[in-house]
């Protein structure tokens, strides 16, 4: 299934991509010609046990154990040592269909696709999630919003201006299911949501099946893998972090000056809560006058407190903090180099001002229009080398570029793709191209690029993340619909083995999901015959200005098949039945669904 793969035959779909693509640097000649694929010789990779139908190599249950439990170490990022990697294709579960198109995934989930019942037990009082025959629902409750998210989102909307594009990007720390991340959506904010895999069983694969971003992570004693200055809002609504100076001067680091902190549940207002939470005076006091004293510290103005919400926010400049006492100390180097990185009990300084009433960092458009405004990052010559000309020049490229990929895709903005993560998102192009309620992109800065533009990325109204691809990602097997991946290859050429990005990149793509990968010729002949080991089915596709442009395009798609089955990777195995809820249409694409 690529575009009508199925009823028109991908040469013909392929070659459509001939008369409109235009996505390098080159011009020229008016055609593409199809690279033969055949008689290539491959190495079969063969399924894991089932065992590992839903491993997260670096956050891996057993291996966390072995670290200690002080600041939540054991849950934080621990990758397998390279002879402990697994080499073998990680299985679908018996049953797993192709997750609800959005907004219908929302609501629903199969039951075969993340078959874990204990939140229906632990939270059902607390609405984040009930059973119902082969699908999950998910009524948009929490913990500290049981009666719904829109209710506790519009609280929130009478301080924070949610509802302009004021407030696009958002974080919410220990973030359960992602509900408030879910919701937030019909206000047109995409929300970062992270959450450890912990005894709250698979709550961010919950969130992934629901179409909503989502990471496995944990606040602990690393530093968050966002950029500094990347968030509008960030949240926690009963998240079980023990808020104080150190973690909350990480969240200052992330936070965008003039951007809101939102903490719901206790401590506050624990004077007429104590009983009902069943904790001490004493302690709640404490542990709210510790909150408070480190706010104070970052310089955050205390807003609004609304029976358990209390919001701060930070200020725009720091020409309003001066008189403080006692003074912060103010951390050295590049506050945006994090990865892997120890917290510091520091305050990341503001950009500098000329103005009083400057904002630090540049003055953040509503959104959409900061989606296609030069940001202050590159107005301001801050990433050496992209000059405001050149973020044009990209954001031009990249248009083209998904217009030509739609020639061979045409449901790649049809909704069937939610989930996308673009694996060296650049200035975040690509993901601006696509942007659409009907999909959200996750932009991947690799730790190893030569410019670190994530931020630029976050000023357009984006979200991503810093990685490494030589380690497993932060998420759950199955977890994105669509991968891109222009010039990974050969950026880390020399860093590691091709093989184990390829069997990551499977790991985290859902069966019959979508690959793109645009790299020099010679890289991709490699890469297309290890994926023709992998149960993908593939195609190259030359530069539109012919075979002699090194540049090519190598289309694939992940076969369907479940753990228990033996087949080869030259057959290709369309299921007849998925389950279904008697009260819910199932979408079928691909000719993969069919009624029962």
């Amino acid at each position: 299934m690529l575009g009508a793969w199925r009823l028109t035959g991908f040469d013909n779909i392929a070659s459509a991509i001939t008369r409109k693509t235009d996505c390098s640097q080159h011009v020229g000649g008016d055609t593409v010609k199809v690279i033969d694929d055949s008689d290539f010789p491959t190495k079969e990779f063969q399924p894991c046990d089932d065992k590992y139908i839903d491993y997260t190599p670096c956050h891996d249950q057993m291996r966390a154990m072995k670290f200690p439990r002080e600041n939540m170490t054991y849950r934080e990022r621990h990758c397998p040592p390279e002879k402990k990697k697994l080499h073998c294709l990680i299985p679908a579960p018996k049953g797993y269909a192709t997750p609800f198109p959005w907004p219908q995934s929302r609501d629903f989930v199969y039951y075969a696709n993340a078959p874990y019942k204990s939140l229906t037990i632990e939270k059902a009082v607390q609405n984040w999630i009930q059973y119902d025959g082969d699908v999950f629902t998910f009524p948009g409750g929490g913990t500290q919003f049981p009666q719904g998210a829109d209710t506790y989102i519009n609280q929130l909307a009478t301080v924070i201006p949610i509802e302009n594009g004021t407030v696009r990007t958002a974080l919410d720390t220990g973030c359960g299911v992602a509900s408030l991340g879910a919701y937030l959506f019909k206000k047109n904010v995409i929300t970062m949501s992270f959450a450890p895999r912990d005894s709250h069983e698979a709550q961010i694969q919950f969130a992934l099946e629901r179409g909503i971003p989502a990471v496995i992570g944990v606040l602990g004693t690393i530093k968050m893998p966002f950029p500094s200055r990347a968030f509008d809002m960030a949240h926690c609504s009963r998240c079980l972090i023990p808020w104080s100076g150190m973690y909350m001067m990480e969240v200052d680091r992330v936070l965008r000056p003039g951007g809101y902190w939102v903490l719901s549940g206790p401590p506050i207002n624990w004077r007429n809560n104590y009983e009902s939470w069943k904790r001490p005076e004493k302690e709640l006091k404490k542990e709210q006058r510790k909150i408070e004293k480190a706010a104070l510290l970052l310089c955050w103005e205390k807003i609004r407190e609304i029976q358990e919400i209390a919001i701060w926010r930070k200020r725009t400049n720091y020409n309003s903090c001066r008189k403080n006492d006692p003074k912060p100390t103010f951390c050295v180097g590049n506050p945006d180099d994090v990865w892997y990185k120890k917290m510091e009990a520091c305050v990341t300084p503001y950009p500098e001002t000329t103005k009083p009433d400057d904002v630090a960092g540049g003055d953040w458009k509503p959104f959409p229009a900061r989606l296609n405004a030069a940001p202050f990052r590159i107005s301001s010559q801050s990433v050496p080398g992209v000059t405001v000309e050149a973020f044009l020049d990209d954001k031009l490229l990249w248009e083209r570029c998904v217009e030509a990929y739609k020639n061979v895709n045409s449901i790649i903005d049809s909704g069937r793709y939610r989930n996308i993560i673009d694996m060296n998102a650049g200035l975040g192009s690509f993901a601006a191209a696509l942007e659409s309620p009907k999909l959200w992109v996750m932009n991947v800065m690799p730790t190893i690029a030569e410019k670190d533009t994530l931020g630029v990325i976050y000023e357009r109204g984006l979200i991503g993340i810093y990685h490494d691809w030589c380690e497993a990602f932060s998420t759950y097997p199955r977890t994105y619909d669509l991968i891109h991946a222009n010039g990974v290859f050969s950026l880390y050429s020399n860093k590691c083995k091709a093989e184990d990005i390829l069997l990551e990149m499977d790991r985290i793509l859902r069966p019959e999901g979508a690959v793109i990968i645009r790299d020099q010729v010679d890289v991709l002949n490699k890469v297309r015959k290890i994926a023709g080991g992998m149960r993908w089915n593939t195609k190259m596709v030359d530069h539109e200005d012919g075979p002699l442009v090194s540049e090519k395009t190598l289309f694939a798609v992940k076969m369907y098949w479940v753990a228990g089955e033996n087949i080869t990777a030259s057959t290709r195995y369309i299921p007849t039945t998925v389950p279904r809820k008697k009260h819910l249409e199932s979408r079928s694409y691909g000719n993969r669904l069919s009624d029962t």
